[in-house]
C-alpha cells in the first residue's frame, strides 16, 4: 500500500481530473452495484452528506438509538442537515421493521409533526457489537420505505465485514438502498477515506454538499491509491479479523469477563470488566502499559476491535495481558 501511495500520479480532484480518485470512485460504485461514488475524508462526512442530500431542514430521519449517526457524529444531523430524529431501540443494534414502521410520522397532523423523509440503517451495527443485519430484515425495511415514499441510507462503515460474515454478495446487501457509505480506513487498512455511493443524480447533488463541508481535498490520488489497493487486496482477509475476535471473546469468557458471544459476529468484542472492581482508568492504564491499546465504551465496558495491524502473536499477547489484569489490586 505504501508503494502505491508513493508512486501515485496525482491531479486535482476539486477540478475532477485526479485519475486515481476517478478510478477509485468507479471501482467502489462497481463493487456495490451503484451508478456512481464520491470520495470523502471520513465516514462521518459521508453520512452527513447523505442526510443533506436526501432531506430538507425540518424533515425527520429514523435512526437506531445507538447508531453512529445519532451518537458519534457531533449532532451533525441537527446542525448541518437541520433534521430531527426518531429513534428506534434495536436488538443488539438491529432494528425491527415493525418498530421502524411505527416510527414513521402519520400524514397530516395540522403540520405539527416533522415529515419523515429518510430511514438510516447501520450494517454492521457498531453499538450492537459489530452485529450483521439479516437480509430479510434489510429487505423488509427497504420495501417499507418504497411503500411509504421514503429514502434509505445504509451507513456501511463496515459493510464488507457484513458481507464476509454472512456470505452474501455485497451488491445484494446494498441493492435496495438509495445511498451507501463505507470506510476505507477501518478493516480495509487505509490511512484516510470513505466512499459515498448512489445514483448519478444523488452523487451530483452530494458533490455540492461535499464542497460546502470542506471535503474537496485536491491531490487525493495519494489516498485513492491506497483505497484501490485495499479494495483489491484487503476485503477477503476481513475473515481473519472475525476469527481473531471470536478467539479473544472465548478466551476472555473463560477468564470470567462478561461478553455476549452471540454479538461477536464480525471484528468487535465488547468486554464487561465490572467484575474486576477496578476504576476504568486503572484498567486502561494497565492495558496500555502492557502494549494493549483499547478504549472504554462505557463505565464498565471496553471495545476491542480486530484489524489489519493485529496478527496471531499480537492477539495472544492481548489475551495474556487480560489474564494478568485479573491479578492486580
Amino acid at each position: 500500500m505504501l508503494e502505491c501511495i508513493s508512486s501515485a500520479k496525482v491531479g486535482d480532484d476539486v477540478f475532477g481530473d485526479d485519475n486515481l480518485t476517478l478510478k477509485l470512485q468507479d471501482q467502489a460504485a462497481g463493487i456495490l452495484g451503484k451508478d456512481a461514488a464520491l470520495f470523502v475524508p471520513s465516514g462521518t462526512m459521508a453520512n452527513q452528506i447523505a442526510l443533506q442530500t436526501h432531506t430538507q431542514a425540518g424533515d425527520e430521519v429514523i435512526l437506531e438509538s445507538g447508531s453512529h449517526i445519532y451518537m458519534y457524529e457531533g449532532g451533525g444531523y441537527a446542525s448541518l442537515a437541520g433534521v430531527s430524529v426518531k429513534l428506534v431501540q434495536g436488538d443488539r443494534g438491529i432494528m425491527d421493521p415493525v418498530e421502524v414502521k411505527n416510527a414513521i410520522r402519520p400524514p397530516g397532523g395540522l403540520s405539527h409533526y416533522p415529515k419523515t423523509k429518510l430511514i438510516c440503517v447501520e450494517n454492521t451495527a457498531n453499538a450492537g457489537g459489530g452485529t450483521v443485519y439479516p437480509l430479510d430484515v434489510l429487505d423488509s425495511i427497504t420495501n417499507l420505505a418504497v411503500g411509504k415514499n421514503l429514502k434509505t441510507h445504509l451507513d456501511g462503515a463496515r459493510v464488507f465485514n457484513a458481507a464476509i460474515s454472512s456470505g452474501i454478495d455485497i451488491k445484494r446487501i446494498v441493492r435496495d438502498f438509495d445511498s451507501v457509505s463505507f470506510c476505507l480506513s477501518k478493516g480495509l487498512g487505509c490511512p484516510v477515506g470513505s466512499l459515498l455511493c448512489g445514483s448519478y443524480s444523488f452523487i451530483k447533488k452530494a458533490h455540492r454538499f461535499r464542497k460546502m463541508l470542506g471535503g474537496g481535498m485536491r491531490q487525493t490520488g495519494f489516498l485513492a491509491a491506497a483505497g484501490i489497493f485495499a479494495l483489491e487486496k484487503n476485503i477477503e482477509r476481513l475473515e481473519d479479523d472475525h476469527i481473531r475476535a471470536r478467539k479473544l471473546a472465548k478466551s476472555l469468557i473463560d477468564f470470567g469477563y462478561g461478553i455476549c458471544l452471540d454479538s461477536v459476529e464480525t471484528n468487535m468484542v465488547y468486554i464487561d470488566v465490572s467484575f474486576l472492581n477496578l476504576k476504568m482508568e486503572v484498567v486502561i492504564e494497565f492495558l496500555k502499559k502492557n502494549n494493549v491499546l483499547i478504549a472504554a465504551s462505557s463505565d464498565k465496558h471496553l471495545r476491542a476491535v480486530m484489524h489489519l495491524g493485529i496478527n496471531n502473536a499480537g492477539l495472544q499477547k492481548a489475551i495474556d495481558v487480560f489474564q494478568n489484569l485479573k491479578t492486580i489490586t
